[in-house]
């Protein structure tokens, strides 16, 4: 779903922009991004200095690795902790979301009360996020991603994050209405109308707040009429005037229900004044 263009980079940061301030301050030398690098023992703030470095330079993988290495040299540091969320974020910003989602979790575990808490269970809902997939594939991404949102917006309801991730949780109930919706569309043309019906259902019933409902009415009122369900058709046609009077649902649901011909009426007469 998301692109990496698109991406909001580098944001919601509170405490750890101060620490890339601090470290990308001190005078270090980084090693080359083609270069093996070389681990010695080293104070954790110079290592954690060179990979700031390195994220800055692009090289986010090699950064990952470095701030890994922070973790490694000098475990009971305070730059240690503050590394560890530092290469989940770098192995995200390089796209390496399985990565990142093995240190958020670590991360989470080992701290759950640290300051940047809420930042890593909202790091950890957009390396799912952002793998999302159109509506023709699997969608265990999204699946992943929306409880994953949830989360943050359920455990951190008054932090910068759940603002974001409220606005996500929306995407992702749109997209997995989407994908019933591209199914229900396969069994209607299929001739499977009552397996059909069954997923239209699923989006009018359990993704009532996405713009799929008004089709979903509608393909409802073209399966119930298939299988000669007039009432049933009537009445899914009914919810959709009274509900959507001015979607191209509406027209289209009154061309199927009546003669082609006569022209549907205007949205202050109300569905009822004509339907029956």
């Amino acid at each position: 779903m998301a692109t990496r263009n698109s991406r909001t980079s580098r944001t919601g940061l509170p405490s750890l922009v101060a620490a890339l301030g601090l470290a990308g301050s001190l005078a270090l030398g980084a090693c080359g991004g083609d270069e093996e690098l070389q681990y010695i023992e080293r104070p954790p703030e110079d290592i954690y200095g060179e990979a700031v470095t390195e994220l800055e330079a692009g090289n986010e993988s090699t950064a990952a690795e470095l701030f890994d290495e922070v973790e490694r040299q000098h475990p009971y540091s305070e730059w240690a902790t503050r590394a560890q969320v530092m290469a989940a974020y770098s192995h995200y910003e390089a796209l390496e979301y399985d990565e990142a989602v093995v240190a958020l979790d670590r991360f989470i575990r080992l701290h759950p009360g640290h300051e940047d808490i809420a930042y890593a269970y909202y790091l950890r809902a957009l390396c799912y996020y952002e793998r999302i997939s159109d509506v023709e594939r699997d969608q265990r991404m999204t699946l992943l991603a929306q409880d994953a949102l949830q989360e943050v917006v359920n455990r951190f309801p008054d932090s910068v994050y759940a603002r974001d991730a409220s606005l996500k949780l929306d995407l992702t109930e749109d997209q997995l209405a989407g994908k019933e919706m591209e199914i229900g569309r396969w069994y209607l043309r299929q001739g499977h109308y009552n397996a059909a019906i069954n997923r239209f259902r699923t989006v009018i019933d359990e993704h009532q707040t996405t713009t799929h409902v008004p089709e979903a009415l509608h393909r409802l009122t073209e399966a119930y009429l298939a299988l000669g369900l007039h009432e049933e058709a009537q009445s899914a046609a009914a919810v959709l005037g009274y509900n959507y009077p001015g979607s191209e649902w509406y027209i289209d649901s009154y061309a199927v229900m009546v003669d082609e011909s006569v022209r549907p009426p205007e949205e202050d007469e109300g569905w009822f004044g004509w339907l029956f």
